[in-house]
């Protein structure tokens, strides 16, 4: 069976300086990679947030009931400045998706919390996600699945450990 990596690859052969294995890999990661994030903004439209609005809930959600964490730790777990993470909240927070609370001990400190309408959403958001990222990896049995998982992440310590380097 095709696919259009190979109508790629047959256009490409013998005309550019590449590994065709390599190429083949890389660019179907690539288009996986693509179909994954379309499938993401679907999944968020369908539950009425936007992409940061998601990341945000999620980086909430994660930390378990209640939900909590500071703006800074938001800011710097996003990795967006201070000033960003201000105007994402104000946003979540007119929309009661968030709250913000502020310390009973010190009135400084502000925490960030999910509200149930901001769980439920980003929950929402999830089960359609997940529900698309199965029906990728459906043509693949468990045993695939494990091997693919094991390959790719054989593949992504040895990137980010720093030890790839271009050959010349």
């Amino acid at each position: 069976m095709e696919d259009s990596v190979d109508r790629h690859m047959a256009r490409w052969r013998n005309k550019a300086p590449f590994d065709e294995r390599a190429e083949a890999i890389i660019t179907r990661i690539q288009l996986l990679t693509k179909h994954a994030s379309h499938t993401k903004r679907e999944a968020l439209a369908e539950v009425g947030l936007q992409e940061f609005e998601f990341e945000t809930l999620h980086r909430l959600a994660s930390r378990g009931t209640p939900w909590r964490a500071t703006p800074s730790q938001l800011a710097t777990e996003l990795m967006i400045s201070p000033a960003g993470m201000t105007g994402r909240l104000d946003t979540l927070e007119e929309a009661g998706l968030i709250r913000r609370l502020r310390g009973t001990e010190d009135r400084r400190r502000v925490d960030v919390e999910l509200t149930e309408l901001g769980h439920t959403r980003w929950y929402a958001a999830m089960k359609v996600r997940g529900a698309a990222e199965e029906a990728m990896v459906e043509p693949l049995d468990r045993a695939d699945q494990d091997l693919l998982i094991a390959l790719l992440k054989r593949m992504l310590v040895h990137v980010e450990s720093g030890r790839p380097t271009a050959r010349g």
